[in-house]
């Protein structure tokens, strides 16, 4: 199939299953099209089992691992969809939390990367330095999963603030870390033809590394802080620059357009620059977001420009949890990758309540906290697509199957039973506490 043909197929599955979610399950959207999505490919694997002449499973499986998951979500979808969630996050709200959201994407997310990697080893039986890149991929939470969860659940503003700057950065900072212990776990990858992009960056990663002289742990910083301190600069550089041309400019169609060349094209320029591009487009929604809707666009464009990023926010979103739905397909169940899944659900959830906790105890004798922050976040800390695309892009090894099949299993009941449940959760908790 073709790039066009799959696209129409994902646009056409999409409406058909929210549509089914609309008339009978009434779910939030997004979770509603995944559940939908998974009843349908188990009914497909259901069918084969009963009619196994029917090559039904095999015909789709085919599809699904065309698609290539991992490439379509980092180097297209994900960019569009940080930016979206971005433009709503004011600066101004962010400033005032930005010690709570600078220790949680970073500190936090190093504590959940060594909790989960080290608790996973151990489990498994797995090499540390394998471990410790389950561990990466799946400490972030999913600003996608994260950002829809709360349009619903009406929480306090500065938890909100938190919750949204935590996932639009520690997904960045995730994102980099991952690729820097790939490239130490996997020091040949990044050499192959035909590779992911995400490879290919953790094999540049590791070349740079090489090259110099200092300790691995050293050069691990360096390559790290590269990453996401030039991701950071691209960002608010090329966000400064559009809005800039915004300013001299008084028509709505070609503004909406600038925001869609600043999302599209600064995401490919971070990847060619070998910075994060993840960073990339969260700072430069941040710069559109706070400072072009005050300055340079009219009431008219900011409707505009709100409905379009939007729409774009909906309809990604959709496909997105379709995929998620889908890449059933593609994994591997075996009895003991399930029962690893189930320890390293348990696992995921302490490492994320040590990345919460930690940060929050730290900052609470010189920062004001919301009472129920740290079990909030703790249970609102989603998991998404991010984990699932950075586990299929693994290089192959004999670990690959169950770092997918346990990756698979925890963003599953991340969406599913965390994302339908976080909100009534901490309004019962409001309810508590006041």
């Amino acid at each position: 199939m073709n790039i066009l043909q799959i696209a129409s197929l994902l646009i056409v599955l999409a409406a058909t299953f929210g549509t089914i979610n609309y008339m009978v399950f009434r779910l939030p959207s997004a979770i509603g099209i995944l559940v939908v999505a998974l009843l349908a490919s188990l009914g497909v694997l259901a069918l084969e089992f009963v009619y196994p002449a029917s090559n039904v499973e095999e015909t789709i499986t085919s599809v699904v691992k065309g698609i290539e998951f991992s490439d379509a979500l980092l180097e297209g979808m994900l960019g569009l969809l940080l930016f979206a969630g971005a433009l709503h996050v004011k600066i101004a709200d962010l400033r005032a939390e930005w010690p709570a959201v600078l220790l949680m994407a970073t500190m936090g997310v190093g504590l959940s990367t060594a909790i989960a990697g080290f608790g996973f080893s151990w489990i498994t039986g797995m090499p540390l330095l394998i471990a410790l890149v389950f561990g990466a991929l799946i400490s972030p939470t999913d600003p996608v999963a994260v950002l829809g969860v709360l349009r619903d659940a009406k929480l306090d503003k500065r938890l909100e603030t938190k919750i949204a700057g935590e996932s639009l950065f520690n997904d960045g900072v995730g994102y980099v870390v991952y690729l820097v212990l790939i490239g130490l776990a996997f020091p040949m990858a990044g050499g192959g033809h035909g590779e992911s992009h995400v490879v290919a960056e953790a094999g540049h990663l590791a070349a740079e590394g090489a090259q110099h002289n200092a300790s691995p742990i050293a050069d691990a910083a360096i390559l790290f802080a590269q990453e996401a301190l030039g991701g950071m600069a691209l960002g608010l550089a090329l966000g400064w620059l559009a809005w800039r041309v915004m300013r001299r400019i008084d028509d709505y169609s070609l503004e909406v357009l600038i925001t869609l060349a600043l999302a599209f094209g600064g995401y490919e320029l971070a990847i060619w620059l070998h910075v994060s591009a993840p960073i990339m487009a969260v700072c430069a929604g941040l710069i559109i977001g706070e400072v072009s809707y005050r300055d340079a666009m009219t009431e008219q464009t900011r409707r505009y420009v709100d409905a379009f990023w939007k729409l774009i926010d909906e309809i990604l979103n959709a496909v997105l949890f379709l995929l998620i739905g889908v890449e059933l397909f593609a994994v591997t169940f075996e009895t003991s990758f399930i029962l690893s899944a189930i320890a390293a659900l348990v696992l995921a959830l302490v490492a994320r309540f040590a990345a919460v906790a930690i940060p929050v105890l730290l900052l609470r004798p010189f920062h004001k906290m919301p009472d129920n922050v740290i079990p909030v976040m703790t249970w609102g800390g989603l998991k998404g697509g991010i984990s699932i695309a950075l586990a299929l892009s693994l290089p192959d090894s004999e670990w690959k199957p169950m770092i997918l099949t346990t990756t698979y299993v925890i963003v599953l009941f991340s969406i599913i039973v965390q994302g339908l449940t976080v909100a009534p959760f901490a309004k019962r908790l409001n309810k508590m506490s006041t």
